[in-house]
């Protein structure tokens, strides 16, 4: 290449670039700081030509151009664990990078209000509903153990010696009828008051035929004196009227079920030939066409209970029914182990579906609080002694706020004291508020215990 040619490559290379750079810099595609600058005095400049007032405009132009203040830096807080604070930037313990946590996020409102961010309230899905009165249904819900209606519980005995012959039912939860042969009994006691009665019967025949109407009547009570001691040894009229027709005293007594109902005990493992003594129970029978189901309430539950009330019963074995009962008396005293009362719930059971020992849900239908200042259940977090709600008070602003709770059912809670019908309540995602208030008061606490030299946290050991 000639020296003339070169001369003129590097005088068009020369004459791009001076017409490129002042482009490049007016336009500023990268943001620089210093074009900004050059620009800023050139404009400078010029407006002080055309007004021949640069001494007096320097100043304000300057301050109109310069560069935003900086966000101030309280301190650098872990992303996954923002009870990790720093002074300075580094690595979490997870050793991800520390962000900074300038001093307008932290700017809460007044009172115990906290600001969130509105990204925060968008990607956990905030959602709020308003305190409204309404009813609340009290609706008590327990578990219950069916049982034996104690009303229905029937003892068979004798008041007489004797020894059993000829027992035809001899195991528990057997089916008797009423009036079904249960077992014979042979007393020695009874054959004699048998013979009894029945000399008592011939005498009287004799002295009635005769001429002695004093002597009649004597014989008369001694009769009836006989056959009332059969009846009480539990002698049925038909045994008696038996035993007149046939003049003859039976060996042994047939004992036959006073009730239909299940065999529940008895006496002994094998009734043949057990001997007994007046009063000893032989079994016990109770009729399961009416059962009871015992239910255990709590002590702040007890206020809504009552005698008559209706029970709803459901169990296992049947899902697809329901039985209704009424509470037929309490007991007299709390459980002192479990702290709760019993009651007890007389159910019909006409099908002999419920058995005794079956668990069953027992639902109380009780009188509803109407008009009242309620939330959703969801609404309010339990933590202790304490139940608290996160009332919305601004856009992005939102306070805990302790309340008091009354009566429960139907998803709704009654709010006796805390906030007021209108206020509007956050139903979901709410405990992550709670802790960012706590950490939030937590995090002011530790700065406002810094020197005022250095308003920056320490780092938290790890």
């Amino acid at each position: 290449m000639t020296s003339s040619s070169r001369t003129l490559l590097v005088g068009a290379a020369m004459f791009t670039v001076g017409l490129a750079l002042p482009t490049l810099v007016v336009w500023n595609p990268a943001g620089w700081s210093w074009a900004e600058r050059v620009v800023g005095r050139v404009l400078i400049s010029v407006s002080e030509v055309e007004s021949g007032d640069s001494m007096n405009r320097m100043p304000d132009m300057a301050e109109s151009i310069s560069e935003p203040a900086e966000r101030e830096i309280l301190y650098w807080q872990a992303p996954m664990d923002r009870t990790f604070v720093s002074d300075q930037p580094g690595k979490s313990p997870m050793g991800m990078d520390l962000v900074p946590v300038y001093a307008d996020d932290l700017e809460a409102p007044q009172d115990s209000g906290i600001r969130v961010r509105p990204d925060f309230l968008q990607n956990f899905t905030v959602r709020t509903t308003p305190v409204d009165r309404g009813t609340i249904p009290i609706d008590l819900r327990t578990i219950g153990i069916v049982t034996h209606n104690e009303e229905r519980l029937v003892s068979v005995n004798t008041k007489f010696e004797g020894w059993i012959e000829g027992a035809e039912f001899n195991t528990v939860g057997e089916y008797v009828e009423q009036d079904d042969l249960l077992f014979e009994i042979y007393s020695p006691q009874l054959v004699t008051t048998q013979r009894e009665y029945l000399a008592a019967l011939d005498y009287l025949r004799e002295l009635e035929s005769g001429a002695y109407p004093d002597a009649a009547a004597r014989a008369s009570s001694l009769r009836d004196a006989a056959r009332e001691r059969l009846g009480y040894w539990d002698i049925t009229d038909d045994q008696i009227a038996a035993l007149e027709r046939t003049r003859t005293a039976a060996r042994s007594l047939r004992i036959v079920s006073p009730v239909s109902g299940f065999i529940v005990d008895k006496a002994s493992d094998s009734l043949e030939g057990l001997r007994l003594t007046p009063g000893m129970t032989v079994f016990k029978l109770v009729d399961h066409t009416s059962v009871w189901v015992e239910v255990d309430f709590f002590e702040h539950q007890i206020r809504h209970l009552r005698v008559g009330q209706t029970a709803v019963i459901e169990v296992d074995a049947y899902p697809d029914r329901v039985w209704r009962g009424q509470i037929v008396f309490f007991s007299p005293a709390m459980d002192s182990e479990t702290r709760t009362l019993r009651a007890f719930v007389e159910v019909a059971n006409a099908d002999l579906s419920l058995r005794p020992q079956m668990y069953a849900t027992v639902r109380i239908e009780t009188p509803a609080v109407s008009g009242v200042a309620r939330v959703p259940d969801e609404a309010i977090l339990h933590s202790g002694e304490r139940s608290v709600v996160i009332v919305r008070r601004d856009a992005n602003v939102f306070e805990p706020r302790e309340i008091e709770v009354g009566a429960t059912g139907g998803g709704y809670s009654q709010i006796l004291r805390g906030v007021e019908p209108g206020e509007i309540v956050v139903t979901s995602s709410q405990f992550l508020i709670d802790s960012e208030s706590n950490l939030r008061a937590a995090i002011n606490q530790m700065l406002g215990d810094r020197p005022t030299s250095d308003p920056r946290p320490p780092a938290t050991p790890r």
